[in-house]
């Protein structure tokens, strides 16, 4: 299903923000960008799969998560719209993923099938360009949440989680925002006593 122009504007205007495509780039685009809605608890991309569609989160809230094998899950992002969702390292790698997305609310996102979206690279260098400082903005964002996790301690995390999540704590359970945090839900709940 082709979608017309105006209904893809917010994936353009982040993309824009990003680095400035062209109106053909925008074109082709569109003709690849597919709507898709995922229900609450829905999963975007599992644990040993290959990641073969990235996604626009155009509205909801995913987490991306580990789950060992004993069944213990442990979140390592949430993803808040506007933003892209995809296994990134499977992507890159050709191995099969290892985190999983899951929508904790209803989404809507519009998907891509990864390798039609890079064979575009050579005939549109904007969109190129694009995707290398994105995958730049993540490799900043990954270091510098590593960093957080070994070298700050529970209070200031929660305290930039704040910053970087205004609203999230009243949209989603507080037992993700404490795996999220590295802490235990009793932690959260007596830091958040404090504030």
């Amino acid at each position: 299903m082709k979608l017309k122009m105006h209904v893809l504007e917010p994936l353009f205007q982040f993309v824009n923000n990003i680095s400035p495509i062209s109106r053909e780039t925008k074109k082709m685009l569109e003709s690849i960008f597919k709507q898709k809605h995922l229900k609450k608890g829905e999963v975007f991309i599992d644990a040993g799969v290959y990641a073969r569609e990235m996604g626009f989160l155009k509205s909801g809230i995913l987490r991306a998560f580990y789950r060992t094998d004993d069944g213990k899950e442990y979140n390592k992002h949430f993803f808040i719209e506007p933003c892209f969702i995809g296994g990134y390292a499977s992507f890159i790698s050709g191995q099969p993923n290892q985190i999983i997305q899951e929508a904790l609310t209803d989404c809507e996102v519009w998907v891509a099938d990864y390798a039609k979206l890079t064979s575009l690279y050579d005939s549109h260098p904007d969109l190129e360009r694009m995707s290398r400082k994105l995958a730049e903005h993540f490799f900043v964002q990954k270091e510098k949440r590593e960093v957080e996790i070994v070298l700050l301690d529970a209070d200031k995390r929660y305290a930039i989680f704040q910053k970087q999540f205004p609203d999230l704590e009243q949209q989603i359970p507080q037992y993700h925002i404490a795996s999220y945090l590295g802490i235990t839900p009793t932690q959260l709940s007596r830091i958040r006593k404090q504030k």
